[in-house]
């Protein structure tokens, strides 16, 4: 009869030390989740853009810093695809480009037409003509389940033609959840 008992007791330790060894697998409730660094990561991704197409830009030429949006509906932004976009015009404002800001409350973003050639939104054109400016930095987000995906690009304003592209992840934290609600 002691054996039944001894049997549990043993069987419960080990169940008790495998648990243990996952405990580091799971967050904890309660526990705060890695927080994302928004600046350093658009930071990076501008430095990604002015590598693969610094060298297409002609100096004394100004850029034009276009708000990033949803991919679902380019046409609508959150305080996230303001927040990015201002992150990139700082960087590459820092790295020695003249940077003009929109704020436009229409679509300014690139379309795909049936040929499969981008044009930038009628709007976004003429800016970029009265300013006399070359290229375009222009974004897109999409929300995943753990993820916000976001894509930015680089667009020459004559011909729409992408410079440069660069996609990075975001984790969707607390903080980016925030932002990507509409108020």
């Amino acid at each position: 009869m002691m054996k039944k008992p001894v049997l549990l007791v043993v069987l419960v330790a080990v169940v008790g030390l495998m648990l243990s060894g996952c405990e580091g697998l799971l967050p904890h409730r309660g526990e705060a989740q890695p927080q994302a660094d928004i600046i350093a990561s658009s930071y990076a991704a501008a430095d990604a853009l002015i590598h693969s197409g610094g060298n297409s830009l002609l100096p004394n030429y100004p850029l034009i810093g276009a708000t990033f949006v949803d991919i679902n509906d380019l046409e609508r932004t959150t305080p996230f695809g303001r927040v990015v976009s201002e992150h990139f015009s700082s960087r590459f404002s820092e790295r020695g480009f003249e940077v003009i800001e929109i704020l436009l409350r229409t679509n300014v973003y690139v379309r795909q037409d049936e040929g499969g050639e981008f044009m930038l939104s009628r709007e976004l054109r003429n800016l970029s003509e009265q300013r006399n400016a070359q290229a375009v930095i222009v974004g897109t987000y999409a929300i995943g389940r753990h993820q916000v995906y976001i894509t930015a690009r680089l667009i020459r304003a004559v011909d729409s033609r992408i410079l440069a592209s660069h996609d990075y992840t975001l984790p969707l934290d607390d903080d980016i959840g925030y932002l990507l609600r509409v108020r």
